[in-house]
């Protein structure tokens, strides 16, 4: 399996961008969350979902391994193909989309392109517990969080084999200040 991609992007087509890896170039679907602020020649690592179905192989890239981690989560609720499971990380960036499940907002996941209010709900109903605490949310202006999308402790923990419910759990007491390296060890040790 491919478990990333590193290279310059050499074409932008859609949701779909092929990246230069020493010569030979990957067509990775990304989420337009992903697309824009890319740039030709720009060097990329996308980590990477390979997904094989009979008459085809297909690469969905991400830029953070939380973000890889939920669209593998999306994709074991019945009714959730690649596709949908893309559309629905289109919303907004991987931690709004968490925090929307965690939060039950069924509403959230059906803006999503092709995902009805059924297969919203039980993306909800399958997921919520699965995906991590909610952090802060409220509805009128869709979800919001205080937690980087990019931490770092939190990527760690994950290639650790956390689960993202798990890795959540585990920093919620871990001061947000400290180096990474050390809130994965407090996190790791169950110590604030």
């Amino acid at each position: 399996m491919i478990a990333h991609v590193f290279g310059s992007v050499s074409e932008i087509v859609g949701n779909s961008v092929i990246i230069d890896v020493s010569g030979i170039g990957y067509e990775v679907q990304i989420p337009t969350t992903d697309v824009d602020g890319l740039m030709i020649d720009q060097h990329v690592k996308f980590y990477t979902h390979h997904h094989i179905r009979e008459q085809a192989e297909e690469l969905f890239g991400f830029s953070t391994l939380a973000s890889k981690k939920l669209f593998e989560m999306l994709i074991t609720v019945q009714g959730v193909g690649p596709k949908a499971a893309l559309a629905i990380l289109s919303l907004g960036n991987g931690e709004h989309v968490r925090n929307a499940i965690a939060n039950s907002d069924s509403a959230f996941i059906t803006k999503a392109s092709g995902v009805g209010k059924k297969t919203a709900e039980r993306v909800v109903v399958d997921l919520a517990d699965k995906v991590g605490l909610p952090i802060v949310y409220t509805q009128d202006s869709g979800t919001q969080t205080i937690i980087e999308t990019n931490d770092d402790a939190l990527e760690a923990l994950i290639a650790l084999g956390y689960t993202l419910n798990e890795a959540t759990k585990a920093l919620a007491e871990v001061d947000a200040s400290l180096p990474t390296n050390v809130r994965v060890a407090q996190a790791l040790k169950g110590q604030n």
